[in-house]
């Protein structure tokens, strides 16, 4: 079934907008917005697509963007206190129409999501935290929170870089081109400056205790972004918290083995875990899968891409623009349902070859 996303919708919390969309269909999923997250562009890039898409097979699920961030629209930079944001979650319920959902969460919205389901015991059914951690101040130095702040406020560009080595340290090149391209188009200097400094001042300790729903902590064993320590940390600080720590070193849940995420948050979710394993794409016919047939020119540049081309030598061979290469290859992906551009050339050397 192809994935589709809806339009985008605003839900009224106090003075702010807050933008949410909806994919799929199930019991509802709420996935509240990380740090500088973009409910359009962030559809652009491949991982999330297909993040997105793995969850949409078997929920409704809710995304939202921060205030602050993406296409939420506010008159202030993005709160650094849980309140406004535990707000904006609860409009967007309340306007999607769902009383009682699974709240996933990742990275700086673990504080958010904890906060919420410490507030809001009966409309949590089950807490699925990603990357976590409760404490902002505990995941660097002050001095250290402070230069990478300045960093990112005066150089979208370098600072975009510096982050990519943090989040997803064993990018192929292509993979922190792309990852990089799209980080520098969802938001400002200034805003992206606001919300790390609302990451750091995020304190969900004193939530912790007071959290009833099952919840999951799922923690990349290598994460540089936020240490294991500080996930074991969340975990031990929740009664009904239950720890799975994942090999890998990637911090958002799209990158690395983004499969086995993807398992573990479903199962958790009640979803048959044999209903998981089913047959791949490989076993369609060449060039098809649950997202519909590739299109002829699919077909020519996942050739190149074959061929260990980049983008910008497909874009001036096939007379594109790397932009719409960029496209194609993000397309393919989603279709073929593979996490990266290196396993669509080796599904390209088997079956177009």
């Amino acid at each position: 079934m192809e994935f589709t996303v809806g339009p985008t919708r605003y839900a009224r919390a106090g003075s702010d907008d807050i933008a949410w969309s909806e994919s799929g269909a199930g019991s509802p999923l709420i996935l509240g917005g990380w740090w500088m997250s973009h409910l359009e562009r962030d559809l652009e890039y491949a991982p999330i697509r297909s993040f997105l898409a793995a969850l949409s097979a078997r929920r409704r699920v809710i995304r939202t963007d921060p205030i602050g961030s993406g296409l939420s629209r506010s008159r202030r930079a993005t709160p650094a206190t849980l309140t406004p944001h535990v707000d904006a979650l609860t409009a967007v319920l309340d306007d999607a129409g769902a009383e009682r959902v699974t709240v996933l969460a990742g990275s700086s919205g673990c504080p958010v999501a904890v906060a919420f389901a410490a507030r809001h015991p009966d409309r949590v059914e089950r807490l699925v935290l990603c990357g976590a951690y409760l404490d902002g101040s505990a995941i660097a130095s002050a001095a250290d929170r402070d230069a990478l702040t300045e960093v990112v406020r005066r150089s979208w560009g370098v600072s975009a870089r510096v982050m990519s080595e943090i989040f997803f340290p064993d990018a192929t090149p292509e993979e922190q081109r792309a990852y990089l391209r799209h980080q520098r188009t969802v938001g400002s200097p200034e805003s992206a400056a606001a919300a790390l400094a609302a990451v750091y001042a995020f304190d969900a300790r004193a939530e912790a205790a007071a959290v009833r729903a099952p919840t999951l902590v799922l923690h990349r064993r290598g994460d540089r972004a936020i240490p294991l320590a500080l996930g074991v940390e969340t975990a031990n600080a929740m009664a009904p918290a239950r720890l799975a720590i994942v090999d890998g070193t990637a911090h958002h849940p799209w990158h690395g083995d983004s499969a086995e995420i993807v398992r573990q948050i479903l199962t958790f979710d009640g979803v048959d875990p044999g209903l998981l394993t089913e047959p791949a794409a490989a076993t369609d016919a060449p060039g098809t899968s649950p997202a519909g047939p590739l299109s002829e020119r699919e077909r020519e540049v996942l050739l190149l891409v074959a061929q260990g081309r980049t983008d910008a030598e497909i874009a001036a061979e096939l007379y594109l623009s790397p932009h719409t290469v960029h496209r194609h290859v993000a397309n393919v992906r989603s279709k073929l349902g593979v996490p990266t551009r290196s396993a669509a050339a080796a599904w390209a050397a088997v079956n177009l070859t």
